[in-house]
């Protein structure tokens, strides 16, 4: 009798136990499907808070011209400028997320890191600018155009789809718009580079400096390039060139940048 009251009792404390163990499991996968999903969701919340409204340009190489010559510009330029003056271009660039208005403050070269170039309020993913070493007019012979790298999908992020050989073979253009220009870049090529501030580093106003810079974004000594053998128009020292720059991320100390030469200059509506 003895002997079957201890089976019964150990038969019991078994049971027991794989019971405990069973709650215990369940527990656990009920704590990790619910952090799972607190974790992705504060990732979808901070992605769409962070990329900002924008009128969108679609398809741009399609623009028409009209009877006078003039091509159609598809940005409502007073609308923009209304809720922020500092609204001087709009960029585009084809099968990318780059689609974004142009901004330089009066002021500080580092306030569009952080702030929205819509309507000047705070936000991680700042804006798409240039510093006021740079003109308006796109008239330098060499323009920085920054933007960040790394907020979901939005800013400049999509343009490492050119570190892609045959995305970059088969997108040779992006577009800048100002109030009464289209203005057509063919691009050169797009590398990686080091974090140097480039235009505190060299001094384009020296004709060497520029012809040495402008051979180097047509053969640059990167692992990471692509480079555009065949381009529409030679590279003078008259060439007026943008360079689009970015993060890459996990690597603090290098930049990626994608280098487009003006090829057409035409006024718009």
């Amino acid at each position: 009798m003895n002997e079957e009251k201890d089976f019964n009792e150990q038969n019991k404390k078994s049971n027991n136990q794989k019971k405990t163990a069973k709650l215990i499991l369940i527990f656990i996968v009920v704590f990790v499907v619910v952090f799972c999903g607190i974790y992705f969701g504060i990732q979808i919340y901070n992605n769409r808070i962070n990329e900002p409204a924008q009128t969108s340009v679609s398809d741009t190489s399609q623009t028409t011209t009209s009877p006078e010559g003039l091509v159609d510009n598809p940005i409502d330029f007073s609308s923009l400028q209304a809720k922020n003056e500092e609204i001087y271009a709009w960029i585009t660039v084809d099968d990318t997320n780059v689609d974004y208005p142009i901004v330089q403050n009066a002021t500080n070269d580092e306030f569009y890191l952080k702030h929205s170039a819509e309507d000047k309020s705070w936000s991680a993913s700042g804006a798409i600018y240039t510093e006021l070493v740079n003109s308006k007019s796109f008239t330098d012979p060499i323009t920085l155009i920054y933007g960040h790298n790394g907020y979901g999908d939005t800013m400049f992020t999509t343009l490492h789809r050119f570190e892609n050989e045959e995305f970059f073979n088969s997108h040779p253009y992006f577009y800048i718009y100002t109030p009464d220009r289209r203005l057509t870049y063919q691009i050169v090529s797009a590398f990686k580079y080091d974090d140097r501030h480039i235009m505190n580093s060299f001094n384009f106003a020296d004709t060497a400096v520029l012809e040495e810079f402008q051979n180097y974004i047509q053969n640059p000594d990167s692992a990471s390039k692509n480079v555009r053998e065949d381009l529409d128009t030679e590279i003078t020292a008259d060439s007026k060139i943008v360079i689009l720059s970015t993060c890459i991320t996990n690597q603090e100390s290098s930049r990626y940048l994608v280098c487009g030469v003006l090829t057409k200059d035409e006024k718009t509506n």
